[in-house]
């Protein structure tokens, strides 16, 4: 008697215009079903019609919805991870700076403290710590672009020089590499490379040796 009720209001659904997935959400019964219970009352031309535009509405208003949940969701773990991590000390400036120079930063260089990124937080990051945490003065350091050679110098250079607020006077002659025009326009060399470097042997020891010792502890935990 159930299923005999169903496929009653399964026609009577069918006959107000309702799609098979609109039936299905309401008696939970499988298209196949529903197929073989209606296969002689189609939809119209323009119904149809109608449930494509209603379903391609219904799509977007979820993406939407979708869309300010996880603007939501990040703002507040945005705010969250901003209690957590701040204020920063010195200290917590320096073994940031230290890893970062770990994984980005030039361990071969006997006399330099060098890194090269496309990212300007990086080397924002990078002038901050030589400056704030090494003590070295922000005038020695000097800026070595990698760029490509349909890009603008000129432009280049000033984007550089405004984000990193490091004077024209200190960049160095730009490498001037020969490319494709396509990965010119990719979003992660927009800009080009960046290279940051500053000159003293006695802090560039200290830091290869400071790698070295996290190393060690590493090796022994």
């Amino acid at each position: 008697m159930a299923r005999l009720s169903d496929r009653k209001r399964a026609l009577e659904l069918r006959l107000q215009g309702r799609s098979y997935s609109q039936i299905k959400a309401e008696l939970k019964v499988s298209k196949s079903t529903l197929s073989l219970w209606l296969r002689g009352y189609p939809l119209s031309e323009e119904r149809i019609r109608e449930l494509r535009d209603w379903n391609e509405v219904r799509i977007e208003r979820c993406r939407e919805t979708k869309r300010k949940k996880k603007e939501r969701r990040l703002e507040e773990t945005r705010k969250r991870m901003k209690k957590e991590i701040f204020p920063l000390t010195i200290r917590d400036i320096f073994l940031a700076g230290l890893f970062l120079y770990w994984g980005e930063g030039a361990k071969t260089r006997v006399s330099d403290l060098c890194i090269s990124n496309t990212d300007p937080g990086v080397i924002q990051f990078f002038i901050l710590w030589t400056t704030t945490c090494l003590k070295l003065p922000r005038e020695k350091i000097r800026i070595h672009l990698h760029l490509y050679s349909d890009m603008s110098i000129g432009n280049e250079t000033g984007y550089w020089s405004s984000v990193l607020k490091v004077p024209k006077e200190q960049f160095r002659k730009p490498y001037i590499k020969e490319s494709l025009s396509t990965r010119i326009n990719h979003c992660s060399f927009k800009h080009g490379t960046c290279n940051a470097s500053i000159s003293n042997a006695r802090l560039t020891e200290e830091i290869i040796c400071s790698l070295d010792i996290v190393k060690e502890y590493l090796n022994k935990n």
